[in-house]
């Protein structure tokens, strides 16, 4: 292991942002608390994520692990024991003193903190415990802070630290119980899923106190989520997709994130990738995930055990219509909210205001793309007063040749074959980053450059 003893901050800093990189904090906070006069900072329930890369990743939070530290032999993982990588590991005090910095610098709006295992799970779910506390009582941090629980750890260090954070989550890892064991044999399903549940069974009885007494302190009111690494075990989309569902019915989630594999260790038991990460399909399946969680679909209307996979040319939601264009037409004017959330291009707020538009009048095609419906995908399936927008075919080879001309079915990045994980830590945001007396800032005060 090698534990560098004497680093400094910056060099730590760069060793453990970038170590964070492949654990995905791409959400807006989803809770609002207002600035006090004793405190610093404030959150607001879509304000964290302001910028993002390429894939999705968000850089406005300061994202980085405790320790790269770790007892566990993850095979995906880069930072397991038998790699060898530098390593480092911050004290509570320290990144204290960096989300507190980089907050009056105007670089971030909240902290993301994830950890290796150091020791064991209970030292270090201690050691974030003692951060967060620090960071709430001692410094009055009142931004957004999002912390990765550490399974197998004493239930009441989570609880504590419930009480402290918006957002827990707990990386499911890989979406089978097989998978998991072959490849993170130091890890269990189990483990996994009892402090999720502890945390789920929590946030309801936080949330009926709440009703009560007012004053009580509020238990993770962001919610919690969780991670799969997509691609480095054998499952279908089918599989995938049926566990996050199941995710979100039983542990009412926020949100279940897919991480595209990426081979950092060259380990043999896992797959080779000549063409980069998955991340096509994993942005597929953030679609599908979409559709689950604001479209009213089922997993079982989008794939089967007969066709387990998604297509990588159209989007899910275009790939089900064209398989059921019996539906279809729509009349825009008659059409009810749920009809209307299943049409290609046509969001769920572009139907809410559809569905108000249309008490006052009839609405025409030129309504609809004031609106913000996407008429490219629309058009083949809606009429506006029994009129279609162009004489057009009800027919699914026609339909799909026209739609797959629309480039916007592939994100760009991925069509184009760039992929980059930023940093905050690039060079020129290194050479820009120095705590030195002369710029440490009075607190209260925030500036929107050094």
């Amino acid at each position: 292991m090698n534990l560098q003893k004497n680093t400094d901050l910056l060099e730590k800093l760069t060793i453990l942002s970038d170590a964070a990189k492949y654990d995905v904090a791409c959400t807006s906070s989803g809770i609002d608390r207002k600035g006090t006069k004793t405190g610093i900072g404030n959150t607001i329930a879509p304000g964290v994520c302001h910028t993002f890369s390429a894939d999705g990743r968000c850089v406005s939070l300061l994202k980085i692990l405790f320790t790269n530290e770790c007892i566990f032999n993850c095979a995906y993982c880069l930072n397991n024991c038998t790699t060898d990588v530098k390593r480092a590991a911050f004290t509570p005090d320290e990144i204290c003193t960096l989300t507190m910095e980089f907050y009056r610098r105007n670089y971030i709006e909240g902290l993301f903190l994830s950890s290796g295992i150091m020791v064991s799970p209970n030292y270090t779910m201690d050691l974030i415990y003692q951060t967060i506390f620090r960071l709430r009582r001692i410094h009055h941090f009142n931004g957004y802070i999002h912390v990765k629980s550490i399974p197998g750890a004493d239930p009441a260090l989570i609880e504590r630290t419930g009480y402290l954070v918006d957002r827990m989550s707990i990386n499911l890892e890989l979406p089978t119980a097989d998978s998991l064991r072959q490849l993170a044999p130091c890890k269990s399903r189990t483990t996994i899923l009892k402090p999720m549940r502890q945390i789920q069974n929590r946030i309801t009885d936080n949330k009926q106190e709440l009703m009560v007494y007012r004053e009580t302190p509020r238990f993770v009111p962001a919610g919690q989520s969780t991670q799969m690494i997509i691609g480095a075990t054998p499952e279908n989309d089918f599989q995938i997709m049926s566990v996050a569902e199941s995710l979100y019915q039983k542990f009412q989630l926020k949100r279940v994130f897919y991480s595209a594999f990426v081979n950092v260790n060259g380990n043999s038991m896992l797959p080779a990738l000549p063409g980069g990460p998955p991340l096509l399909r994993e942005h597929r399946l953030y679609q599908a995930d979409w559709l689950l969680r604001y479209y009213h679909f089922h997993v079982s209307e989008l794939l089967s055990e007969d066709r387990p996979d998604f297509n990588i040319f159209l989007d899910p939601k275009c790939d089900w219509a064209l398989r059921h264009l019996e539906y279809f037409p729509v009349e825009i004017n008659k059409a009810s909210y749920q009809t209307l959330l299943r049409v290609p291009g046509i969001g769920y707020k572009s139907a809410e205001r559809i569905v108000k538009a249309r008490r006052r009048n009839r609405l025409s095609f030129d309504d609809l793309k004031k609106i913000g419906v996407v008429l490219k995908r629309a058009l083949y399936f809606i009429t506006c007063s029994g009129k279609m927008m162009y004489n057009t075919k009800l027919e699914e080879n026609y339909i799909c040749q026209n739609l797959m001309r629309d480039k916007t079915q592939i994100p760009k990045d991925i069509r184009e074959g760039g992929y980059q994980q930023l940093s905050f830590f690039d060079q020129d945001m290194r050479a820009d980053f120095q705590l030195t007396d002369a710029q440490i800032i009075p607190p209260g005060q925030r500036i929107v450059s050094l």
